[in-house]
């Protein structure tokens, strides 16, 4: 009988990632979650809410990555290090990403631009954009003739009319 129990904790010491990983990462987590919707206090919905966004991240990259990691041996223990530490209450890393990650993005939003739309190779083409013709315009007439244009463009929007219909009627015949 004595082998046996040392056979079983040579198989769950082996398999200790595959047997912790759920617990880690979804026993204790949903335990705790509902433990946080019955309690009055925001500060655990919180640390909850941002664990079950942050899983999901994970799970997507897994799932998007999941080829290029099956070549990385070491990825099943830094998993469940990651997930030990969003988990676990003595770190709060949940709520740590939130605070100094997720909540100033969110708070001071930023413009990204995740387009890359490529300038037209054809050169036979006309390109049709402002920025190319604003400078065509400057290489034609100088910089001084440009910076009248956007005066006069600007002194036509203060008295009521439009600035970009005569910046436009002005630039666009050059392309």
């Amino acid at each position: 009988m004595g082998s046996g129990a040392g056979n079983f904790l040579k198989v769950v010491l082996r398999n200790f990632d595959v047997l912790a990983g759920p617990v880690v990462s979804l026993v204790y987590p949903l335990y705790a979650s509902i433990r946080a919707i019955e309690s009055k206090s925001p500060v655990d919905d919180q640390q909850w809410l941002t664990y079950w966004v942050l899983y999901s991240m994970i799970t997507l990259f897994e799932l998007t990555f999941h080829k290029l990691l099956e070549w990385v041996p070491i990825w099943p223990y830094a998993k469940l290090i990651l997930t030990c530490w969003l988990v676990l209450p003595y770190f709060s890393g949940a709520a740590y990403v939130y605070e100094h990650y997720v909540r100033p993005f969110f708070r001071n939003p930023q413009t990204i631009n995740i387009w890359y739309v490529p300038r037209k190779k054809d050169y036979l083409s006309k390109p049709d954009d402002i920025l190319t013709a604003a400078e065509k315009y400057i290489q034609e007439n100088g910089t001084s003739e440009f910076e009248n244009l956007i005066n006069r463009a600007d002194k036509s929007k203060r008295t009521g009319g439009s600035a970009m219909l005569i910046l436009t009627s002005q630039l666009m015949p050059i392309i």
